[in-house]
């Protein structure tokens, strides 16, 4: 059986769509924390089950039968999240899965300014040292989160961040697609190379997409990053989330998410999603 993580998330339940175009739903388990969220699932015929990345005893039930697992990242940083991947891991290594998948990113290292990036270099360390088959997903930075970083920008009309630099966003369905093709051929095995998409934008291009979209004009302000930091504080953002968002500025000018690769497109078997149509 195959177990998706995180299903009631926006990744993990595209993959979960992408997989009933694949297998049949009896041979597709989904692990999520609030097993009445995924009504969707259960409703098709995907067994559902609770499981919590920080309780091993609901992981061991909702692992149970797996053949492979995805383990999609969780969304809290630093030992929390590192601690929880490697419960799953083992969780996943004891239920007898021959195949353990994991979504990382395209800049995941131990030195990276971004916080999720070390947890994901840790999370990866982790995988190759169990003792099973393993593909990490390189994942690139997704369209959505670059649509966030406009912030309102479409009700003040103005793009305030610091300086950046191309990112190679890419589309939630894309990766998705991929996640599923991986948990039914069993492959690639390993670290992938960077799954982007084919093109690379700053954030005055996104709003430049986001202006011709709906004709409302955008000016791109760039600020130092403490003026940027502060006003993250100002706005009620707890300090660990300025710092994180502070830092990914810094991550993206090092150009820790480009270049823009073919990978993911050769994966699929045919053109990634276009940028404007990636953007929500």
């Amino acid at each position: 059986m195959i177990i998706v993580t995180g299903a009631n998330g926006l990744l993990g339940r595209l993959v979960v769509e992408n997989l009933l175009r694949r297998v049949p739903a009896t041979d597709i388990g989904v692990s999520v924390r609030d097993p009445a969220g995924a009504g969707w699932a259960a409703e098709r015929g995907v067994r559902v089950r609770r499981g919590d990345f920080a309780d091993p005893a609901s992981l061991a039930h909702a692992f149970a039968d797996a053949s492979q697992v995805l383990l999609v990242s969780v969304d809290s940083t630093g030992d929390e999240a590192v601690d929880r991947h490697r419960t799953a891991i083992e969780a996943a290594v004891r239920a007898g899965a021959e195949h353990v998948l994991y979504t990382s990113h395209m800049g995941a290292g131990p030195r990276s300014a971004f916080a999720p990036m070390p947890d994901h270099a840790a999370t990866e360390a982790i995988l190759r040292q169990a003792d099973v088959p393993f593909t990490v997903l390189r994942n690139g930075f997704y369209a959505a989160s670059g649509a966030r970083l406009l912030g309102d920008a479409l009700e003040t009309g103005r793009v305030i961040a610091p300086e950046d630099a191309p990112v190679a966003w890419t589309a939630h369905a894309d990766l998705a697609e991929a996640a599923a093709i991986a948990l039914t051929t069993g492959r690639p095995l390993g670290v992938t190379p960077p799954l982007t998409g084919a093109e690379t934008a700053d954030l005055a291009d996104l709003a430049a997409i986001v202006a011709a979209r709906t004709g409302r004009e955008l000016e791109r302000i760039t600020v130092p990053d403490k003026d940027y930091r502060e006003s993250l504080l100002a706005q009620g953002l707890p300090e660990p989330l300025a710092d994180m968002f502070t830092g990914l500025f810094t991550a993206i000018r090092n150009h820790e998410f480009a270049p823009a690769t073919t990978d993911l497109a050769e994966m699929l078997g045919r053109e990634t999603t276009p940028l404007t149509a990636a953007l929500p």
